[in-house]
């Protein structure tokens, strides 16, 4: 097993509970940390034989222009890609923080993290 980790994806996305929050928008921060087998790749030194960060980076981009109400369901949807598009898989972790969240204080950002993995 090995790890592939895209960290500190930027976006602009429209997700939140308050009104203001689907038309104004804001910034977020998306990081991934994907469990697969590795060994092949490093011998191989072909793209068909790992997770291509190419890939992960399009499901994030593709996911977070949806909006939804909570982050969870955000991070859930691009768990649910991963697994689903890409069976080198294993194991996933995604962190999706809101910057500058509207909640009444002097918050740098709020954070969920969601993790999946593979079932046999």
């Amino acid at each position: 097993m090995g790890i592939i980790k895209v960290e500190n994806i930027k976006v602009y996305a429209f997700h939140g509970c308050l009104k203001e929050e689907t038309k104004i928008g804001s910034d977020y921060r998306v990081d991934i940390k994907v469990k697969a087998g590795l060994q092949k790749s490093a011998t191989t030194d072909e793209l068909n034989d790992t997770v291509d960060y190419v890939f992960l980076n399009r499901i994030i981009k593709e996911e977070m222009d949806i909006p939804s109400k909570l982050l969870e369901t955000v991070a859930k949807r691009i768990l649910n890609r991963m697994f689903s598009e890409d069976k080198m898989v294993k194991k996933a972790t995604v962190w999706v923080s809101k910057i500058n969240p509207p909640i009444g204080g002097d918050v740098e950002r709020v954070t969920i993290k969601m993790s999946n993995r593979r079932k046999k």
